[in-house]
């Protein structure tokens, strides 16, 4: 697995992450919520964005299988509030899956700090 490195922009992320809290943004004019590393609003443009504490729910949209080494299971998943999200799919097969699957976050190491994946709920 590759390391992750955070920034001054992604420190509240992995800070949410070391608590167990996915970290999303979500836009202080319009409220639309959206993913981690946007800097703008998709909705209406706004550029001021704060973290919030996402649900941490979702369903499957796609996956892939990435094959060399051990095989893994990457997946597409939409937040409940709205953001897609990508991240590796544990504590399942490809066989299990099917689009819509309801997936929760949680969170593994990868160097020194914690990302997220997702387990079928």
């Amino acid at each position: 697995m590759v390391d992750v490195i955070r920034d001054d922009d992604s420190a509240e992320f992995f800070d949410g992450a070391a608590r167990g809290e996915l970290m999303i943004k979500q836009c202080a004019t319009c409220g639309h919520s959206l993913r981690p590393d946007a800097m703008a609003c998709s909705k209406c443009h706004g550029t001021a964005l704060s973290w919030t504490r996402s649900s941490g729910r979702g369903s499957l949209v796609s996956w892939i299988v990435v094959h060399g080494g051990e095989p893994r299971i990457v997946g597409l998943v939409e937040l409940d509030e709205g953001p897609w999200f990508h991240a590796r799919l544990v504590d399942t097969d490809a066989a299990a899956l099917s689009v819509g699957g309801e997936f929760v976050v949680g969170f593994e190491p990868a160097g020194p700090e914690n990302v997220p994946v997702f387990r079928p709920a």
